[in-house]
């Protein structure tokens, strides 16, 4: 079974949930707290091919956001701009519906897989902080070139933090793929 029929199996919801739930309570992370998975789950949702999975998430990460605020947590980042968080997550869906095509990781598969990771995590960053700009009444005092060099700090952060778990995920996933063959390999032996 190859990676993209790993991941297009009926199991995949179970470890996405989990993993939004687990982090979606602090964006970058600190010494305590795993940064916030939502982008990579949203782009392992998208090899998923099932229409419900990201609406469900989508509810998700509102509850988990609404619980969050009404716990405590900082209410800062909710504005009219919210709304955008909708394509943000659709561009790392859709990006993942794309790499699903792409079943090996050879010299094609993975350029094409990272390539398309890196540009919509950048679709990402740029549709919620652009929003956020423009949306949020945050800002009027702000010039767009400020607002631009203030925000390029959590430009790395952001793609870095997908980047590591899209990784991650893939390599777990090769790992999982791999130990059925080393199991019989084994027993075999």
């Amino acid at each position: 079974m190859n990676t993209t029929q790993w991941l297009q199996t009926k199991y995949l919801p179970i470890p996405l949930i989990a993993l939004m739930v687990l982090t979606r309570y602090h964006h970058f992370g600190d010494a305590l707290h795993l940064p916030d998975a939502s982008l990579a789950v949203f782009f392992f949702a998208g090899f998923y091919r099932k229409p419900a999975l990201p609406a469900f998430l989508l509810i998700l990460a509102g509850l988990i956001d609404y619980l969050a605020i009404a716990n405590g947590t900082s209410a800062y980042c909710i504005s009219p701009a919210y709304v955008f968080m909708i394509p943000t997550y659709g561009v790392m869906w859709l990006a993942g519906r794309y790499c699903g095509r792409y079943k090996t990781f050879d010299r094609i598969g993975l350029p094409l897989n990272v390539g398309m990771l890196m540009l919509a995590s950048t679709a990402a960053f740029l549709i919620s902080n652009g929003s956020f700009y423009l949306l949020s009444g945050r800002f009027e005092e702000v010039s767009l070139s400020a607002y631009i060099a203030g925000g390029l700090q959590y430009y790395l952060p952001y793609v870095g933090s997908t980047l590591l778990y899209v990784a991650a995920g893939y390599a777990l996933v090769k790992l999982l793929a791999f130990l059925p063959a080393l199991q019989s390999r084994h027993t075999s032996a």
